[in-house]
């Protein structure tokens, strides 16, 4: 294995595992500043807000700036970030820190991305993206729920401190071992906007914002959602965490082969209606251990599940723009996850924790919905174009 890609990887982890580990510590968070749950749940939507709409800036303004050089300020400006959190003496300091720890994501996450792909020979570059984005997928089944156990085990401080650690060692294997990345053509914001004049594009992103909206509402809370699953105890949270990550990351590795074989709408399509049936259950489901098991191995399968589909879907849609679509899809996906937290800090007041499962349902189904819209627009563009070829001969 290219240890270069590996280090690049390890900063990816260390970023995953700060976008999802508040989940695991949200109430001795609460508990810590003297808010409540609600309050305490933006701490993720600031971060997630702040890498979303900063990824596509960043990369733009900054694409003549050294690769290496750029990761590794953004590693620290994480770094540093998420030590400010950890010593946040209120919570008004915690989402400034937080909004910087966001930047220092979008510095570093699609730089890392790119430049794994430019390291390598041009027939590696497919596996060399998997790698890196691995790292992100791995958070949630290993980085997440090791931070949540020494948030209970502890203090949630020192979870802040674990994230900052990873990331410094991720720093000193990109300072130790990429010494050259090659710097790729300059792509300017309006290029990276101007695919949305393209309806199907729109669509999918669609499709993409309201289903992570979806996920994430649950997934922000999840210590209250599963509270009478979880009973107080930081290794069954630990546990149940770990079973949404792993889930994901099997789904994902099982993904290439279904597309093959039945395709990327029905994989996209199967993996919605299981979340559909799955929130709109969590109101029983996650009232005892057994039947949270079942639930969340589900949820954590379809969840993860849609993000390989819908990457497809976006590349065939528009192959010489992919690194740019790619992008949005990320950072649209950052945009669900800061909308869920808005979102579900209001439905925690409104339906209460062991019912926000009735929120994600209509987002799900939404996220439904438009996928079937996108991919009719796909049909219709496609017979449009074969129309005019039959035409032209």
């Amino acid at each position: 294995m290219d240890k270069r890609l590996l280090t690049l990887a390890l900063g990816m982890f260390a970023l995953g595992t700060d976008s999802f580990v508040i989940a695991g510590v949200l109430p001795q968070v609460a508990h810590s500043f003297d808010v409540s749950i609600g309050v305490a749940g933006q701490l993720t939507t600031v971060y997630a807000l702040a890498y979303a709409l900063l990824s596509p800036t960043i990369a733009a303004a900054a694409a003549h700036i050294n690769r290496k050089g750029l990761m590794l300020s953004g590693l620290g400006v994480f770094i540093a970030a998420n030590l400010a959190t950890a010593w946040a003496p209120s919570i008004a300091l915690a989402l400034v820190a937080r909004a910087l720890a966001g930047l220092g994501a979008a510095m570093y996450a699609p730089t890392a991305m790119g430049s794994g792909t430019s390291i390598v020979a041009p027939e590696k570059r497919g596996f060399a993206l998997a790698i890196v984005v691995a790292g992100l997928t791995a958070s949630t089944a290993l980085g997440s729920p090791i931070g949540t156990v020494i948030g209970g085990l502890g203090d949630w401080r020192w979870t802040m401190v674990f994230v900052s650690s990873v990331s410094m060692i991720a720093a000193v294997g990109i300072a130790l071992f990429l010494s050259h990345i090659p710097m790729a053509p300059a792509i300017s914001l309006k290029q990276r906007l101007s695919v949305f004049s393209d309806h199907r594009v729109a669509l999918t992103l669609l499709t993409t914002l309201l289903v992570q909206c979806g996920t994430f509402i649950i997934y922000t809370y999840f210590a209250v959602v599963f509270d009478r699953a979880i009973g107080g105890n930081p290794i069954i949270l630990a546990a149940l965490l770990v079973l949404f990550g792993l889930s994901g990351t099997l789904m994902n590795l099982a993904n290439g082969r279904l597309i093959d074989k039945i395709g990327t709408r029905k994989v996209l399509t199967g993996v919605l209606i299981v979340l559909m049936v799955v929130t709109a259950t969590f109101g029983w489901s996650s009232a005892t251990l057994a039947t949270a098991v079942v639930a969340i191995a589900l949820y954590g399968a379809a969840g993860w599940g849609q993000l390989v589909p819908q990457q497809h879907n976006l590349v065939s849609l528009v192959p010489s723009a992919a690194p740019i679509v790619l992008g949005l899809n990320t950072s649209v996906t950052y945009i669900g996850v800061a909308s869920a937290g808005v979102i579900g800090a209001a439905g925690l007041q409104v339906v209460g924790p062991h019912h926000l499962g009735y929120i994600s349902f209509f987002l799900m189904t939404g996220a439904l919905l438009a996928s079937r819209v996108a991919q009719r627009a796909t049909d219709n563009h496609n017979a449009k174009l074969q129309a005019k070829t039959v035409t032209s001969a």
